[in-house]
């Protein structure tokens, strides 16, 4: 795979410097010299990590930024991130905690191969992983949420956010090919605590939390958890608002020692007028009637909010045998719900004045039920250790949807009149759409000896699609099947280092059918992966790079027949390919010498490799070339400074564009910064995001509308033990 399209244009010197500082602290690191100067105590801590076949809970191994170990329910393994051949980000409750994260979209962002947020605060998530959407494959505990992203996620009862990079199938079944992220929710612990945190921030921002668990027998196995959340805030764009619940109880069960298992619920409520963008001309292009105000609302204020709601309800089982068999179990229940109203941006007039607008009244509910259970077993056969898995998962999504297209007048973007009426006749469309998958796994981990590790898998999954016309009663079937794999190879060549290669495929069905009715193929992903993991000072600096090649088949275009459009303006063909090939370097790391450090680098190209409609060679939705971050915290140990914590980071998106439209997004740099306090009992910390107030642009949304980036954003938090 030749990079030489890869080659970055030069990252910003504010990023360069930063960079240059963290790794200067790294390498004078008294960990990373103990690790170095030591090679035998490496050997053993390696050769002990290897050796780790069951983990209750990783919570202890994944403190500070440095995670050595994703959720068995992200991987549906027993290996550490250094030991497993696939790229995987596991982002910490400490990270998350240290950069005051809000929304899943600026959590993932730190994370190499993701974009997130490119069209801006739309009320959900949105990102990509390797330069494919990923925003329908969200996963809760290793079980996916539904058939769209209608509720975005809440991220303050989450313990670690991980995020799998490239086809999932084996695991998953039915994900998108770039790959998918994992929130894996906190859980009860044997002792007891109590926690209230309350923050106030820039735009009326007020949020209130609390965290409190007992344990209820002496072991501490049967455990009660709640934690919950409530937060209302202002927009940089007038007119725009959002108010945020959320309320988590857990329950572990003692069922003995072999047993693990835990009752897992939650509760989200949102409520939001959504922020539609800003025109691009007068903003990123010039207007005649010249430069518009970014803080405008071109919607109309009166005509919203949206209401939402997701109840979820589930639980996590693990079962290990006297002969060495272990069973894992994971079922969940839930319901969605999502209505409200919004007006979208259309092109401007001649005189670049009026602003044309559409509205639309959207009603959505379903349900999903999952459920997943395996069985493994680590036993030699033939002289070489085997890990042998077997699984059969099970999904069921029902959504329905209701849509009414709306009238609505055009604003004057120099002189704006807003409570403009809203015409909505009945509703334009209501579908009914029921997925349901079978899928049969198997895997085996081969140890072939002290260097060489073989992963192989392989998935056969069956997928029945129903989508019912509830205005003409009219039921159209789609049964599809597909069998996908992967195979890697790594080898331990120090201690420390572990290299690898990897070939994995995925399959996603594809709803509707062409102008003939034939019903469209599903979607298949396969990606060729070379990498290696690094970890040194005990599992205290972990690292990983891969270089990889992506491609997505399949993908759904419109006709080129005219006289095909003529008679159906919505008829498509399955004519599209799309490829990535990209580089992606991770470092966290948790130091003696006071430094904790999480960095990022991505250089991606992803383009149209097949097209009808004269998009071939042309870039990817949203997709920078180049993008980088770092973000450091500093404690200071002793003296008058004793208890304080400093942080510092950066972040760089090269500019993006999209196949459809003819402008580019520039790039933008934006720098964070922290300073907190622990005292006995309670912790304070100050937060400032885009330091700098760089105003930029996040991403393309169409032809006429610009998603705006965030603006500086200041907040006071105070959490207490008690």
């Amino acid at each position: 795979m030749s990079l030489s399209i890869l080659t970055p244009r030069p990252i910003p010197a504010a990023v360069r410097l930063l960079c240059l500082t963290l790794s200067s602290a790294l390498l004078c690191s008294p960990a990373f010299a103990d690790d170095t100067g030591s090679p035998d105590a490496g050997a053993d801590a390696v050769q002990a990590t290897i050796q780790t076949v069951h983990v209750a809970s990783t919570r202890e191994e994944n403190s500070g930024f440095g995670a050595t170990r994703a959720s068995s329910t992200t991987t549906k393994s027993d290996l550490s991130l250094f030991e497993t051949a696939q790229s995987i980000s596991v982002l910490t409750r400490d990270l998350l905690d240290s950069r005051q994260v809000t929304t899943l979209n600026e959590a993932i962002q730190s994370s190499a191969g993701v974009s997130s947020g490119s069209w801006g605060k739309r009320g959900w998530d949105d990102f990509s992983i390797r330069g494919q959407r990923a925003s329908e494959s969200v996963y809760v505990d290793g079980l996916k949420l539904n058939q769209s992203n209608y509720v975005a996620q809440e991220v303050s009862g989450v313990e670690t956010i991980e995020i799998l990079k490239g086809p999932a199938s084996i695991n998953f079944g039915l994900v998108q090919p770039g790959g998918m992220v994992n929130m894996v929710s906190k859980r009860p612990r044997a002792e007891s605590f109590n926690q209230a945190g309350f923050a106030v921030g820039s735009y009326d921002y007020k949020q209130a939390t609390f965290d409190l668990g007992r344990p209820l027998n002496d072991s501490g196995k049967a455990a009660f958890r709640l934690n919950g959340l409530w937060s209302s805030s202002d927009d940089q764009t007038d007119q725009v608002w959002f108010k945020n619940r959320y309320l988590a109880p857990s329950l572990s069960l003692d069922l003995g020692a072999n047993t693990d298992f835990t009752i897992l619920t939650s509760y989200t409520s949102r409520e939001y007028l959504r922020n539609q963008g800003v025109p691009v001309r007068g903003t990123l292009q010039a207007n005649r009637n010249g430069r518009l105000d970014r803080n405008q609302f071109f919607g109309e204020p009166g005509f919203g909010p949206y209401d939402s709601s997701q109840k979820q309800v589930g639980y996590s089982l693990e079962h290990r045998f006297g002969n060495g068999w272990k069973v894992a179990q994971n079922f969940r229940w839930q319901k969605m719900a999502m209505d409200g109203r919004f007006v979208s941006l259309g092109g401007l007039s001649a005189n670049e004045l009026l602003l044309s607008r559409s509205a639309q009244v959207q009603d959505v509910d379903g349900i999903t039920r999952g459920l997943d259970t395996n069985a493994s077993r680590t036993f030699a056969f033939g002289g070489v250790e085997h890990n042998v898995m077997a699984g059969l998962d099970l999904n069921s999504d029902r959504v329905r949807n209701a849509n009414q297209a709306c009238r609505i007048g055009a604003l004057n973007v120099l002189n704006p009149v807003y409570n403009t009426v809203v015409t909505c006749p009945p509703v334009s469309r209501l579908t009914t759409t029921t997925v349901s998958s079978t899928g049969l796994y198997l895997r085996d981990q081969i140890k072939l000896d002290e260097q060489w590790r073989v992963n192989l898998a392989v998935r056969h999954d069956r997928a029945r699609n129903r989508e019912l016309n509830g205005l003409t009663s009219v039921t159209q079937r789609q049964d599809t099947s597909s069998t996908t794999g992967n195979a890697a190879l790594s080898y331990v060549l120090t201690p420390n280092i572990i290299p690898y290669v990897s070939y994995a495929t995925s399959f996603l069905p594809v709803s509707g059918s062409d102008f003939f009715g034939v019903q469209f193929k599903p979607e298949e992903g396969r990606q060729a992966e070379v990498g290696s993991k690094f970890q040194f000072a005990g599992g205290r600096i972990n690292g990983a790079v891969a270089l990889y090649d992506l491609t997505r088949t399949n993908v759904t275009t419109a006709d080129p027949d005219p006289a095909h459009i003529a008679i159906l303006s919505s008829a498509q063909v399955q004519t599209g390919e799309q490829r990535t090939r990209g580089f992606e370097a991770e470092i966290s790391a948790d130091l003696r010498n006071g430094w904790s450090v999480q960095s990022a680098l991505t250089l991606l190209d992803g383009r149209v490799t097949e097209d009808n409609g004269g998009t071939v060679g042309r870039r990817l939705l949203n997709t920078p070339r180049q993008s980088a971050n770092v973000w450091a915290n500093y404690r200071f140990r002793g003296g008058v400074m004793d208890g304080w914590t400093a942080g510092l980071g950066a972040r760089y998106e090269a500019g993006k564009t999209g196949p459809a439209v003819s402008y580019t997004v520039a790039g933008y740099t934006v720098a964070d910064a922290s300073l907190a306090y622990q005292g006995r009992g309670y912790r304070v910390s100050l937060n400032v995001k885009n330091l700098f107030d760089r105003e930029y642009y996040a991403g393309v949304l169409n032809a006429n509308v610009l998603p705006l980036g965030d603006p500086r954003v200041a907040s006071l938090k105070a959490v207490f033990d008690f």
